[in-house]
């Protein structure tokens, strides 16, 4: 309350204009929003491109995770490169796919699974070689293999406290990307709502779209992954559960 008050108070006493909102005015732009205009379509339309995203990027991170915690050669070339692409935003491969696959769904769901899957390789491959060699010997011994059955059954959930990390970071990743790569799309999208409300200086449904964004990322990690984080530290002895 106080926020919007303060909030109120200078765009009267600074006279913002058009330069920036008031809140009336961004209430007025998300109520329109939501009854008569797009915004509803637009925000699941950007969540459908983030799933279908955020899949197959802890899919492809973890697999190249496990292949650079198990085989050193692959870990001292393309796991060298990985960590150099890391570093390279995920908008600057946008030229690479509008050529390869036009403005269509497929440029965003590119873009944004390339900006969260180097993200999630980095912290499967640590989860993973941070494992107990003793353990990995273990379960040898009790027959469990050194195959994908050993991967699925011994790796994957001994590295879960770093999976679940990189998946938070990851989710993060693919928001920044996902609404970069919709500002070039075609279709309904956040970023594209961006782009049509720039276009004719519609600064409240811009403002709507950024309040949207941050509410559905705040509440996606806070009730989802971080919990998911909680619970499993307190069940492999990280910290002790929360009173």
């Amino acid at each position: 309350m106080i926020l919007v008050i303060a909030w109120e108070l200078g765009y009267r006493i600074f006279q913002w204009g058009w330069k920036f909102p008031s809140p009336m005015q961004t209430y007025q732009a998300f109520y329109d929003g939501f009854t008569q205009g797009n915004l509803l379509e637009a925000t699941l339309s950007s969540l459908r491109r983030l799933l279908i995203s955020f899949v197959l990027a802890i899919g492809i991170g973890t697999l190249l995770g496990f292949l650079f915690a198990r085989y050193r050669y692959f870990d001292e070339t393309f796991g060298f490169l990985v960590v150099a692409l890391q570093t390279v935003p995920s908008i600057a491969w946008l030229p690479f796919a509008i050529i390869w696959f036009g403005l269509n769904d497929t440029s965003v769901i590119f873009i944004t699974t390339i900006g969260a899957t180097w993200t999630m390789s980095m912290a499967s491959r640590t989860g993973i070689m941070n494992i107990s060699t003793i353990h990995l010997r273990a379960a040898q011994m009790m027959g469990t293999g050194s195959g994908f059955k050993m991967f699925f059954q011994v790796m994957l959930p001994a590295a879960f406290p770093h999976l679940i990390t990189g998946v938070r970071v990851a989710w993060a990743f693919a928001w920044r990307a996902l609404t970069a790569g919709e500002l070039i799309a075609r279709g309904l999208g956040l970023g594209q709502t961006l782009q049509d409300s720039r276009s004719i200086g519609d600064t409240a449904t811009i403002l709507c779209v950024v309040i949207i964004i941050a509410v559905i990322g705040t509440l996606s990690d806070h009730l989802c992954f971080k919990r998911l984080e909680d619970r499993i530290m307190i069940r492999y002895g990280l910290y002790s559960a929360k009173k």
